[in-house]
């Protein structure tokens, strides 16, 4: 083998010098610009041409370090030349080359990484189809490193003047009692030595728990067991199953449409009617709805110059007494008319007149009352009726009770049973609305002189109203006791009433002398020749009706926009004048405006002890 020559020899050396930066990198320190300048040769010997490409920089020195806050960033030569400088220094034929080394980043840290960024870019220089040398392959791994280093988190940001270090939580030293010895060791006397007391305070703690526990489980089995129930059988009453409108107000049907236009003695609105449109039957449910006069009369009619006479007035059979007469003397039953005829009483209830003039008009609404006087009665037994009440505006549905024969006087002398009442009004109504339902006894021995306030209570819906859906409301009554409640015995609406041991005459607590305008009054006990249950020791029918306002107090003056007073004389003209304020919250539909009868376990029903 000969040996190379001069020229052959410097060509292989220059094949073999390392590349050398085609770029100016401002990721570099200034001593390293200096000893680096940008260089953008290219070496060809023969066929073969190398590409130079950039060398790999490392990171400034400085990253991470801590560094003046008002001075510039070491990656920064000068303000204002570098740039310039690096633009000239680089050639025109490869301005598409040195283009892609200036790329814009953010700087997080206050230390400049461009340079790496730019080191890495050298993997890709070169031209296509030529051989890559060692150093080229050494370069591609070594950028493969930082282009990684790239993507990890940054370092802490440098401290500066505004900057506040962290401080660390000092742990305060614990103080030491000054009764403690540090001599020696601390003597425990109640180790050696049980104290007898505690072990007596223990027995009495845990043996007074037993004893509440005890007391109240006796409690418990005792009022569970003095509950009151009725006892012995009960023989059925009332079997009506809502099938046919015939079986249910025939001749010889469970109801008896009662017709009168009276007030019933509270001043109601209404007029109760025979028609089916204001009581019928429907898919096993019996219906009690509100209408209005005007849908048969004509508005104009009910204000000023008819004279309307009801059609079927059952004053004849009814009587009146227990709801228009005042005298005590006049006595009535179910079956038999009146033993002394009252001429106005019965004009009151069979005819109205409107006058313009006088502020008289017809009922402006019509309605039905239906009763068992003529088919079923009970004395002592249970009364339950599921039924779902009214919704609207000053309607007042009840389900309630009579006696047969006024024994011990009229109204409310032979007493009253209000199972179920309530008011339409909606639940926001401040005297009790759709969400409450309420029970009472009518009791007294005058008219005027009531013993309502010591018999009554109400029960409230608190997820709800009654007018939404069914409930079964239910009397039981015996000598001893009446009881009277809405879905279950714990939701009693009127408090358990004990008949046995105290007479109702000593439950009103009456004066022996009523004073009534200039007469004085000298009060008997009408129930004297009764027993302790006396005035409800007699037979009593059911009944139930959806009246409309009244001037008795049911719904109280100045409360729910209420739109008459109950002491005015024109109190109905009042309530129709003011229709546009109620008459809207009566719902359209006649399963939401009526007081809605159903089965109850195939029947609603009425039972007699036996």
């Amino acid at each position: 083998m000969s040996k190379p020559t001069t020229n052959q020899a410097q060509e292989d050396s220059i094949k073999l010098a390392p590349p050398q930066p085609r770029f100016f990198l401002q990721g570099s320190s200034d001593a390293e610009s200096e000893r680096q300048p940008p260089s953008h040769s290219q070496t060809t010997s023969g066929s073969v041409s190398y590409v130079e490409v950039p060398p790999i920089i490392p990171r400034n020195t400085a990253f991470g370090s801590p560094t003046n806050p008002f001075s510039p960033p070491g990656s920064t030569t000068s303000f204002g030349s570098s740039v310039m400088e690096s633009s000239t220094h680089t050639p025109s034929h490869h301005a598409q080359n040195s283009s892609s080394s200036h790329f814009p980043s953010p700087d997080k840290s206050g230390v400049t990484s461009r340079a790496t960024s730019v080191a890495d870019m050298g993997r890709f220089s070169g031209n296509f189809g030529s051989r890559p040398s060692t150093a080229d392959v050494q370069s591609n791994r070594e950028s493969t490193t930082r282009l990684r280093e790239a993507f990890t988190s940054p370092p802490p940001r440098p401290l500066t003047m505004m900057s506040t270090a962290p401080t660390a939580k000092v742990k305060p030293a614990r103080h030491k009692s000054t009764m403690l010895s540090s001599k020696g060791t601390l003597e425990k006397p109640w180790l050696k030595e049980r104290d007898p007391y505690s072990r007596i305070a223990y027995f009495i703690t845990y043996g007074v728990m037993l004893i509440g526990i005890a007391c109240g489980a006796i409690r418990c089995y005792f009022g569970w067991k003095n509950v009151p129930l009725i006892k012995g059988n009960l023989c059925l009453v009332l079997d009506e199953e809502f099938n046919s409108e015939e079986g249910v107000f025939g001749d010889n049907g469970t109801f008896f449409r009662e017709v009168d236009m009276s007030g019933f003695g509270n001043g109601e609105f209404e007029m109760t009617t025979e028609s089916s449109n204001n009581s019928f039957v429907k898919d096993g449910h019996l219906y009690i709805a509100p209408t209005l006069t005007s849908d048969n009369l004509g508005e104009a009619a009910i204000v000023d110059g008819v004279i309307y006479n009801i059609t079927g007035c059952t004053y004849n059979i009814t009587g009146g007494v227990q709801y228009t007469a005042s005298s005590h003397d006049a006595t009535t039953t179910a079956s038999n008319v009146v033993s002394d005829f009252d001429v106005e009483a019965y004009t009151r209830a069979c005819s109205a007149v409107s006058n313009a003039t006088a502020g008289t008009i017809i009922n402006p609404v019509q309605s039905a009352r239906i009763s068992t006087r003529k088919s079923a009665s009970i004395k002592f037994g249970k009364v339950e009726v599921r039924a779902k009440i009214p919704r609207g505006d000053w309607l007042w549905p009840a389900i309630w009770m009579l006696p047969v024969d006024n024994k011990y006087g009229s109204w409310p002398i032979s007493g009253e049973i209000d199972i179920m009442e309530a008011r339409g009004n909606g639940p926001n109504y401040r005297s009790q609305g759709t969400n409450w339902v309420r029970a009472s006894l009518n009791w007294g021995p005058l008219t005027w002189l009531n013993g309502v306030a010591k018999t009554f209570g109400a029960w409230n819906l608190r997820r709800g109203s009654y007018d939404t859906d069914f409930h079964t409301y239910v009397l039981e009554w015996t000598e001893e006791f009446m009881r009277i409640y809405v879905d279950t015995r714990l939701h009693h609406m009127m408090p358990v009433l004990t008949l046995n041991k105290q007479s109702f005459w000593e439950r009103g607590d009456f004066p022996p002398v009523v004073q009534n305008g200039s007469e004085a009054i000298i009060l008997n006990n009408p129930w004297v020749n009764g027993t302790t249950a006396a005035p409800f020791d007699e037979s009593f029918y059911l009944i139930m009706n959806v009246a409309v306002g009244g001037t008795n107090g049911w719904f109280p003056d100045r409360v729910g926009d209420k739109p008459w007073l109950d002491g005015s004389q024109n109190a109905m003209a009042d309530f129709w004048r003011n229709k546009n304020q109620w008459l809207s919250t009566w719902p359209t539909t006649v399963e939401d405006r009526a007081l809605v009868v159903e089965m109850k376990d195939g029947r609603p029903w009425m039972k007699r002890a036996e």
